[in-house]
């Protein structure tokens, strides 16, 4: 259960158990208000670092490649650890030209204009899974559909066997969150090194025989004349599988989590009152997966008078920047009719995600589901929630639905 969140200066966001023991929305709001730009303090042998809670701050420090950084990491698991490895090759921790190249190559396989078959199997996947939770009554959400529908779709990208699913999406819940309290940060480097290794076969699989995937397409491309590596092309296989399944993933078990508990936001959707396109936007503003990005100042500047020095740590909280009261309307209400919704849920700037549009559809696909083939769900247990300082959301989430028997009986026609 959570409780009231404490005073600013005993909240260390730096602590996973932080987000799992409370609740912290009185906390982001004293921020904003009193304290934009706030440092969090060293603690248990991790550094201090700097937090910016005001929308239009996260924003401007996005567009900020003058004196910011994701070259030293881009989430605290790595800038509290001294760097990313994976810096200057894998997509998210690479800035300037080479950024620029790398996500050209990506846009192929992952624009709207190329994935048209993929949305098609996105839908038919979904629908299937909704209409067997609900001819069984109920399930875990949480385990048997969301972790079902984007590790399919990112998996069936990469050229992952059916086999290996179950394997891989047990190492991306390890990788950067843990559904207990017993699991630890050598755990989930652990489940990180396994990604890794795994992928490291597949490219050497891929170099023997060829496939019609994304890791033989990034096998064939280039940069400036000069090939991918296979490091290159692992790191940036991590990225994608990691990022293709946690933010759809998560959201997808809070968007079911809040329709259960707000019933009218329910009818809205049920009875076509709104936009399944507005409702996403809405369903991720909430949820905000991805609590937060780091950057690392490489020149000094200042904001609200607080100067930002080199080899500092600035960490931009989507978390907040979501409810800022300065920027959206009643932030604190679930509203699937919001427009306009400009959250930060893909982040911003030259690093928005790459994989938005397929988030999109996988969390569109899903509503259209539950909305054709049920009256509506209802949660029948607890829902545990993920311990991280970067992700937020359910590792659990059992649920009953009720059947809309016309919406059945349509699809069997």
């Amino acid at each position: 259960m959570s409780v009231r969140a404490p005073a600013p200066k005993t909240v260390d966001l730096g602590d996973p158990g932080t987000f799992a023991d409370h609740d912290l929305d009185e906390f982001w709001r004293t921020l904003r208000d009193t304290a934009p730009v706030h440092w969090n303090p060293p603690a248990d042998g991790r550094p201090g670092f700097w937090v910016v809670s005001r929308y239009d701050d996260i924003m401007a420090a996005y567009r900020d490649d003058e004196h910011f950084t994701s070259e030293r990491g881009n989430v605290l698991v790595t800038l509290l650890g001294g760097g990313d490895a994976g810096a200057g090759r894998m997509l998210a921790v690479t800035d300037g030209h080479r950024h620029h190249e790398l996500r050209k190559i990506l846009q192929r396989v992952l624009s709207p204009r190329v994935l048209s078959d993929v949305a098609a199997a996105v839908r038919a996947n979904t629908r299937q899974l909704i209409r067997e939770a609900v001819d069984s009554g109920g399930c875990d959400f949480a385990e048997q559909i969301a972790g079902r529908i984007p590790m399919t779709t990112i998996s069936n990208l990469l050229g992952v066997p059916e086999r290996d699913r179950d394997y891989l999406l047990e190492q991306t819940k390890a990788a950067l969150s843990a559904d207990t309290e017993d699991v630890d940060e050598v755990d989930s480097e652990m489940a990180r090194n396994e990604i890794l290794l795994y992928f490291m076969d597949m490219v050497e699989e891929r170099r023997e025989t060829p496939g019609d995937d994304v890791i033989s397409m990034l096998i064939a491309s280039s940069i400036d004349g000069v090939p991918l590596s296979d490091e290159d092309i692992v790191l940036n296989c991590y990225s994608l599988i990691i990022g293709g399944d946690e933010t759809s993933r998560l959201t997808m078990i809070d968007g079911v989590h809040t329709l259960a508990a707000r019933p009218d936001q329910w009818r809205r959707l049920k009875h076509g009152e709104v936009a399944i396109d507005t409702a996403v936007d809405e369903v991720l503003r909430w949820a905000s997966p991805t609590m937060h990005f780091g950057r690392t100042v490489v020149r000094e500047t200042e904001l609200h008078g607080v100067p930002l020095r080199p080899g500092e740590i600035v960490t931009l909280w989507h978390a907040s920047g979501n409810r800022d009261e300065r920027v959206f309307d009643r932030p604190g209400e679930y509203d699937l009719g919001r427009t306009p919704n400009k959250h930060l849920a893909f982040g911003y700037g030259p690093h928005f995600c790459l994989g938005s549009y397929l988030a999109k559809v996988e969390i569109a696909e899903l509503l259209m589901a539950l909305r054709d083939f049920t009256t509506g769900f209802e949660q029948t247990g607890e829902a545990l929630r993920i311990r991280s300082n970067f992700l937020t959301g359910f590792s659990t989430l059992p649920v009953r639905f009720w059947p809309d028997d016309s919406g059945m009986k349509e699809v069997d026609r």
